[in-house]
């Protein structure tokens, strides 16, 4: 069996058997041929070859025995690797420190991060960051609730400085991986090596550094770690699911220092930009996902962007079973929907129906917009979602704008009492639920 061919049926299998991993770029993997037992691969990047090492490399390795029927595994090299394992990299000084640095998703960039109300302040200080990393803002806070993209965020700012910057020293880790390392220099009497990791760095990325120790040496450390990276003008770019002000074990001094640059929340994504990340991330994944189920997918998974991840996976495994194209009858298998609420409408065809009559954008409904050409159709929409759909107040709420329940049910006894005293109007409303349900 020739390389290429042998390699093809690894891209195959993947596919089959590890649908959730495999994204559009694994095509631009360059097989190198197949020696001592491994098959050696070249990415793209380095951040290509580090995430597949990390995240893919017992999948891979499992096609290629598959495919071959021999004992072999997959090797991952860099741009510039070469096929020498000795000369990899230069020897480093012996360290008895874990390095607990996180992985970079490559997938995780700018380019494909899908932008909304909720998340343009971020998105807008992180590319201003990875343009001019200590000089822009300093430091950057993101916070938002688990699952929103403040990773995404962080990743993107580490993927754009590597490219623009090459010889940048990153450092990426979880906080908890930091109070860890500390605890076990401590130990081990490598406090100069610790140091060094992560004071030497031009670039400290921490995730949820609401985890941060409320141990007093912990704190300490890391507060010198901030401050030795500040004024010497390296990046410094944090992560939490609270603002500083509201991480309850967080020392009065460091709460200052993180409020010193950019603080930016990541709120919960609009519906309009559920269905956009749905089909963004569907493209990532080569997915071919009709219109009317990205819409399905956003308006049942409005929790965290985690979700609709998981909603797609769901769906890729249900088509494996299937076989044949995504259908909407096939999307609400995978999402494991009573029939009766395979019925109802979706609530992309209730919008489009709403503001098609009004001649107002769907952006405009989920905007802090009260002008009556605005708030009545709004009122409209909220008002059949409820009648019509199963969705909960909250979850209404969440898709015109992130709006509480409050709003809805004032939205849907507004409508309710006009359709009572106003012929005219009620006749539009009757009008538009015919349209939407097809009766």
């Amino acid at each position: 069996m020739a390389d290429q061919e042998i390699w093809g049926g690894v891209l195959a299998r993947l596919r089959t058997a590890h649908p959730n991993i495999c994204r559009q770029w694994f095509e631009d993997l360059e097989p190198l041929g197949i020696s001592e037992g491994l098959i050696h691969v070249r990415a793209g990047s380095d951040v290509h070859r580090d995430y597949l090492k990390r995240a893919c490399a017992d999948p891979f390795s499992e096609a290629a025995r598959d495919v071959t029927g021999r004992l072999i595994s997959v090797r991952f090299l860099g741009p510039d690797d070469t096929l020498d394992p000795a000369e990899l990299a230069p020897p480093r000084a012996p360290s008895r420190l874990r390095d607990d640095s996180l992985p970079i998703n490559p997938d995780n960039t700018f380019e494909n991060f899908v932008q909304g109300p909720g998340n343009r302040l971020a998105h807008a200080g992180a590319v201003a960051v990875a343009a001019n990393p200590g000089t822009a803002f300093n430091p950057v806070f993101v916070h938002g609730g688990v699952g929103l993209g403040k990773t995404h965020l962080l990743h993107a700012v580490c993927i754009r400085i590597s490219q623009e910057q090459p010889d940048a020293r990153l450092c990426y880790i979880s906080c908890e991986s930091f109070v860890s390392q500390f605890m076990q220099a401590i130990q081990i009497g490598e406090m100069e090596q610790f140091r060094a990791r992560f004071r030497e760095a031009d670039v400290l990325v921490v995730d949820d550094v609401q985890f941060l120790s409320p141990a007093e040496r912990s704190q300490e450390e890391f507060f010198h770690t901030f401050n030795e990276l500040y004024q010497a003008k390296r990046q410094i770019v944090l992560s939490s699911d609270e603002p500083p002000e509201k991480i309850p074990t967080l020392q009065e001094r460091l709460v200052s220092r993180f409020k010193w640059g950019f603080v930016a929340e990541v709120e919960p994504p609009c519906y309009e930009t559920r269905v956009a990340i749905v089909k963004s991330k569907a493209t990532l994944r080569g997915v071919d996902v009709p219109d009317d189920v990205a819409c399905l997918i956003a308006s049942r998974r409005i929790g965290s962007i985690r979700e609709l991840e998981n909603a797609l996976t769901s769906l890729q495994a249900q088509v494996l079973v299937d076989g044949g194209p995504i259908t909407m009858s096939l999307a609400r298998e995978a999402l494991g929907e009573p029939a009766e609420i395979a019925a109802a409408p979706s609530v992309e065809v209730i919008t489009s129906t709403v503001t098609d009559f009004y001649n107002v954008r769907i952006s405009e409904l989920q905007s802090k917009k009260r002008h009556r050409s605005v708030a009545l159709p709004r009122q409209v929409c909220m008002y059949l979602t409820r009648r019509l759909t199963r969705h909960s107040l909250e979850e209404i709420g969440g898709m015109f704008g992130g709006r509480d329940h409050t709003t809805v049910m004032h939205a849907v006894k507004t409508v309710e009492t006009k359709r009572g005293a106003d012929e005219q109007f009620d006749a539009v409303v009757s009008s538009l639920e015919k349209r939407v349900t097809g009766r």
